[in-house]
């Protein structure tokens, strides 16, 4: 490593300015110092002194993201082979999934990082170090059965549109990751049920087609809620992750751990996470107690729901822990911190129950909170102004 360290040094004058590749500058420091840390520090009035950079930062995030991913990779493969009524091992699984989520991992890196390099080398500036996170979030929310091109176009679109145009990372408004799976939602909602079965189902896994898979139900828990029909896996099922359903968001442990994770190091806020999971089961309940008050012909099952049921299925645990706590689009004061997770649990077991046609809410609800971030830090920092003349007073 000192070697190639070395090396870098003595490039660096032919890629400074006036150097001989003074173009690719932005390139060549994103490289460096991807490989190590900066030999930088930052000028102005900086308060607070701190020995991790951004681009480490980043990193913590997607090693949270890993167990996710190796669970995510596992799934895809035991689902595959349990659609083809095959008996499986974890090496076979891992293998088939590997295939399947590796390549959508590439694509989604390729294109987006593509895109950023080519920004930075317009606009003469570093490279942002925010995709490194964004790249894996995308794959990790979307189906297993998504066409690579899809991925790559749903990239280039949250690259440019939510990042880029409003001046790259740390400027973007909305997640860039969710504003990925809601164009590709809204553009090709037939690929984002997965692939459609003469049957009438859809089929999350990635296998060849055969009498096997055309009688294999790909119905998910949330998509059964969503017709009124009862959950296709228990509580404990949904919670590790036994089912089908998008590429990391099927196992709330592994999404914990990576909770956990991001927790202990302080770069993920427990106020959002926990707030979030509090707000939907709160919901839950209301909702059960305003079905346990109707008509027995005009009770709903979703309503009658057990609330944990909505916190395990789905996408909530997945964007409560990574997609609410993006530290650019989220609340920033503590107290906003938390009206804020609440309002997306609320919001997205309300748009579950009352929008039938649309059972994931998460997605919504959190883009809607994103937009409405600001304003809760507003009333949030009025209040304290009051509260603090009145002191005075």
């Amino acid at each position: 490593m000192n070697k190639l360290k070395e090396v870098l040094q003595r490039l660096r004058p032919e890629f400074n300015k006036g150097g001989k590749y003074e173009k690719f500058r932005s390139t060549f420091d994103a490289l460096d110092t991807f490989l190590f840390v900066p030999g930088h520090t930052t000028h102005g009035g900086t308060h607070i002194k701190d020995g991790i950079d951004l681009k480490r930062t980043m990193f913590m995030v997607v090693i949270s993201m890993i167990p996710a991913l190796l669970f995510g990779i596992w799934n895809v493969g035991y689902q595959h082979f349990r659609a083809l009524g095959i008996e499986s091992t974890l090496l076979e699984n891992m293998i088939e999934g590997s295939i399947v989520v590796l390549p959508i991992v590439a694509v989604s890196y390729m294109v987006g990082l593509g895109i950023e390099f080519a920004f930075a080398q317009i606009r003469g500036h570093q490279v942002n170090e925010g995709f490194l996170v964004t790249g894996m979030l995308i794959p990790l929310c979307l189906p297993p059965s998504i066409p690579l091109w899809m991925v790559g176009v749903a990239t280039a679109f949250t690259v440019v549109v939510c990042k880029e145009v409003f001046g790259g990372t740390g400027m973007n408004l909305l997640n860039p990751a969710l504003t990925a799976r809601v164009f590709l939602f809204f553009a090709y909602p037939a690929y984002m049920a997965g692939e459609y079965l003469s049957n009438g189902d859809f089929l999350w896994v990635s296998a060849n087609r055969s009498e096997a898979i055309e009688g294999f139900s790909g119905a998910t828990s949330l998509s059964l809620y969503g017709e009124k029909k009862a959950p296709v896996a228990s509580l404990w099922e949904m919670f590790v992750g036994l089912e089908q359903g998008s590429i990391g968001e099927t196992s709330v442990l592994a999404i914990l751990i990576g909770a956990l994770i991001l927790i202990i190091t302080g770069i993920g806020s427990w106020r959002i996470i926990v707030s979030v999971f509090v707000g939907g089961f709160v919901m839950g309940l209301i909702l059960n107690a305003i079905n346990a008050g109707l008509p027995i012909k005009e009770q709903s099952i979703y309503m009658a729901a057990n609330p944990l049921s909505h916190l395990l299925m789905g996408g909530f645990a997945f964007g409560a822990v990574y997609m609410a706590t993006d530290p650019v689009s989220a609340a920033q004061t503590n107290l906003g911190k938390i009206y804020y997770g609440f309002l997306i649990g609320v919001f997205t077991v309300m748009l579950r129950v009352w929008n039938p046609a649309y059972p994931e809410g998460m997605m919504l609800a959190i883009l809607f909170m994103n937009v409405l971030a600001p304003l809760v830090d507003y009333f949030v920092i009025e209040s304290n102004k009051k509260r603090r003349l009145a002191r005075v007073k």
